[in-house]
């Protein structure tokens, strides 16, 4: 499953059609977060696909909200979403792939074992990001969020509600006592740089699987990759197009470079695939956003190992050294600018 699907930005209204036409498309892989607001919504439409792929066959990811990682609310906090996905529990196992921790952004949490269920899944993985906010109160029990919850779970106040007492440590010693309890398999981390992800891997007795990041030709993030490949850790990109909806005034368009539109033009495909195949190239899975059909079959297009792609390309080595050139260091997704007290990767 190279090429996921995220799911932010899916309104609950067209959940349904999309999750069903992604699975018919051969997606495999479906990145969620509570903080999207439809993992309900998502939840209902994989109960209700009718494209005749087994819940087995696929893998989906959630992650830990930031006003969740104190250890005691770890726990709870999966447990809601393991309720939003309608996920069935017989005995203190649960069937669900993956859940994000958006602290350390814990990415990865698979199954160790699984509900026999329709909707029972083979692995859950889950993420978290490397900050906490203070504590909301929720109920594990109910399925989706009251709007007045919404904000509060989301954001930050300017860092005004990040508590700086919550360690990582103690957040990932609590995702560890879930894979102790069957409850997960794996557990990883997002948007980890090098000496975090070092530091985390000197303690952690549980190691994490995958480290979710920010990747694409203008930040192309090598020797994080060469690390996560040295200390085993697998890599999974987002925004590997860049983020044209959120780029800001100024800011260049990765769509529109002209290299990437020369190469694209040589192989008879669109610069999206081209990047996406760059990405595949380079050894790390993708996760893409779209609900239009047409750009979800483009996006399956790309990899060459991919059983369901029917116009495969290979980047040449001159081509890759090119794309390499582009680098920028620049990243779409700046928390520097939501948290101006706590630089990120700075």
């Amino acid at each position: 499953m190279p090429v996921g699907l995220g799911t932010l930005g899916i309104s609950p209204s067209e959940a349904s059609t999309v999750i069903n036409e992604a699975l018919s498309l051969g997606y495999r892989l479906f990145d969620c977060a509570p903080v999207y607001f439809n993992e309900k919504e998502i939840g209902d439409a994989f109960h209700e696909s009718t494209s005749g792929v087994p819940r087995t066959d696929v893998f989906i990811t959630s992650k830990l909200a930031s006003p969740f990682h104190r250890p005691e609310h770890v726990e709870p906090a999966l447990r809601k979403t393991l309720n939003e996905f309608n996920f069935q529990m017989r005995q203190p196992t649960y069937s669900i792939d993956s859940l994000v921790n958006r602290r350390l952004q814990r990415l990865a949490y698979w199954v160790s074992g699984f509900v026999p269920h329709p909707l029972a899944s083979r692995e859950l993985c889950s993420v978290f990001t490397a900050r906490a906010f203070k504590y909301v109160e929720f109920d594990p029990s109910a399925r989706g969020w009251p709007d007045e919850e919404y904000a509060e779970i989301d954001e930050s106040e300017g860092g005004a509600r990040i508590d700086p007492s919550v360690s990582i440590r103690d957040t990932w010693t609590a995702m560890e006592r879930l894979v102790d309890k069957g409850l997960v398999k794996y557990i990883g981390v997002a948007n980890f740089p090098v000496m975090l992800l070092h530091d985390l891997l000197s303690y952690a007795r549980i190691p994490p699987v995958v480290n979710q990041v920010e990747i694409h030709p203008y930040n192309q993030q090598s020797k994080l990759l060469s690390y996560c490949k040295s200390r085993n850790v697998a890599v999974q990109a987002y925004s590997p197009l860049g983020l044209p909806s959120y780029k800001e005034t100024g800011e260049p368009d990765l769509l529109l470079d002209p290299v990437l539109k020369e190469i694209a033009a040589a192989h008879g495909v669109t610069v999206a695939q081209v990047c996406l195949q760059w990405s595949l190239q380079r050894g790390y899975h993708v996760i893409v956003k779209s609900s239009k059909r047409n750009h979800l079959e483009e996006n399956q297009l790309v990899n060459h190992k991919n059983e369901f792609a029917s116009n495969p390309i290979r980047l040449t080595s001159e081509e890759m050294d090119r794309i390499a050139s582009l680098d920028r260091n620049l990243r779409f997704t700046r928390p520097d600018d939501w948290w101006k007290d706590m630089p990120v990767f700075n």
